[in-house]
């Protein structure tokens, strides 16, 4: 039997111990086993049906069940905040986090590089990247203030979560929906990567609209995973992120103890190259947002509050094109991360694991390498491969931790100088 189900969005039913799933009742007056019924909402309660979700968790003890939270201390550049000095309208880049000399989970190893909007206002995004080179042992993590989305670069990430196991491998990418607990254990030793917490409306496939009934991402390729349980009572910390700060507590057992659930929100996760990539046969090429996996929306139509969005390999056929991205500056703000390869408008600067942030009408687009190369390129097709980047666009402005502002490359603007004058006729 395989340990994930296929589907974005579907109603699942699983159980890891038969009989502990209810029929026909969610919240019977004596669940199987002893167990408890509990709701988790991902939603408000009165969300159109076609948006609602939900899951019913049958699990040992009540999530309620917990003694006062109190400050935690252990992981300083996580959620820290931002500035609030005035931010100038520079382009910035990141090389990539060292790998922590001390043993530091994944939690502990993680850092908040840009964050928009406060999460008590249920809008926004942050972008984090991790480095870890220790297991979660004795203890979990939940986000209250959004959904978690990771995105390895370099090594393995097995989540148990209380709605069961995802491991996810560079070149795939996993979400932990708000509110639920999980652990990490790093497969490989070690890893690295970015994580996208997004505070608004959940991640959706977006429409396709003229594109027609297929292309992008195909909800059939997403994995949600069988239920799966811990029954242990050794004493368990919970850490918790809510209203921007952390928080920790101590069970005497362990959380991961949901034997079974049905519904539409859980983890999953998705191979990226089974994105179905979307481009020009002709000449010039799409905005951007062709190649949008996950969308996040505001209030306002079109206007996403975050879109995940992916360059992954694929075919460059337009004629009298110039094929990289173009100079242009944008009302969404552009967050990347790239996981391997290289990044087709920047010829070098940019590594595998790095960040770099264009907020709204920051001028930018090719490095002067780039631009030099693909303007006297022979336009034969050409297939980019060997590269995945992605791009976490949002409507909400970015503002960069201080640690990021005091890491930042101090030469990113240098790679737009030189740029010589056109010549015009006379």
């Amino acid at each position: 039997m395989s340990d994930y189900m296929p589907g974005f969005g579907n109603h699942v039913s699983t159980e890891a111990v038969p009989g502990a799933l209810p029929i026909g009742r969610n919240s019977p007056q004596r669940p199987a086993f002893g167990l408890y019924a509990e709701q988790l909402s991902g939603t408000a309660f009165t969300a159109p049906r076609h948006e609602n979700r939900r899951s019913w968790l049958y699990r040992m003890r009540p999530t309620a069940e917990h003694p006062p939270y109190r400050r935690y201390e252990g992981a300083p550049r996580l959620a820290p905040g931002t500035t609030d000095a005035p931010l100038a309208p520079n382009r910035l880049r990141w090389d990539p986090a060292p790998m922590p000399e001390a043993p530091t989970d994944l939690i502990d190893g993680m850092t908040t590089m840009l964050a928009n909007r406060d999460p008590a206002d249920l809008e926004g995004v942050a972008l984090h990247v991790y480095a870890a080179n220790r297991d979660m042992t004795g203890r979990v993590f939940t986000d209250a203030d959004g959904e978690l989305l990771f995105i390895p670069q370099q090594g393995r990430l097995t989540l148990y979560t209380e709605l069961g196991r995802v491991e996810v491998s560079p070149g795939q990418i996993a979400l932990v929906p708000r509110g639920v607990r999980f652990r990490a254990d790093l497969p490989d030793g070690s890893a690295s990567g970015y994580v996208a917490e997004n505070h608004g409306s959940l991640f959706r496939l977006p429409d396709l609209g003229p594109i027609g009934a297929n292309g992008l991402a195909n909800p059939r390729d997403f994995e949600t995973p069988v239920a799966w349980f811990e029954d242990r009572d050794d004493a368990t910390e919970v850490v918790q992120k809510f209203m921007g700060t952390l928080w920790t507590t101590t069970l005497d057992h362990s959380p991961l103890d949901v034997v079974a659930w049905h519904g539409n929100l859980a983890p999953w996760r998705y191979d990226l190259a089974r994105f179905n990539t979307i481009n020009t046969v002709s000449f010039d090429h799409p905005d951007p947002s062709i190649f949008t996996l996950l969308t996040s929306p505001s209030d306002v139509p079109g206007r996403a509050n975050a879109d995940f969005v992916i360059f992954p390999p694929r075919w460059m056929v337009a004629e009298g094109t110039f094929r990289p991205p173009w100079f242009h500056r944008n009302v969404m703000s552009e967050a990347m991360g790239l996981i391997t390869g290289a990044y087709d408008a920047k010829a070098e600067g940019f590594a595998p694991g790095g960040v770099s942030l264009h907020n709204l009408m920051a001028g930018h687009g090719p490095d002067l390498a780039s631009w030099q190369g693909a303007s006297a390129a022979e336009l034969k097709p050409h297939k980019i491969e060997g590269t995945m980047a992605f791009m976490l666009e949002s409507c909400w402005p970015y503002k960069p931790t201080a640690h990021a502002l005091d890491h930042a490359q101090l030469d990113y603007d240098a790679v737009w100088s030189d740029f010589p004058k056109a010549r015009l006729p006379r």
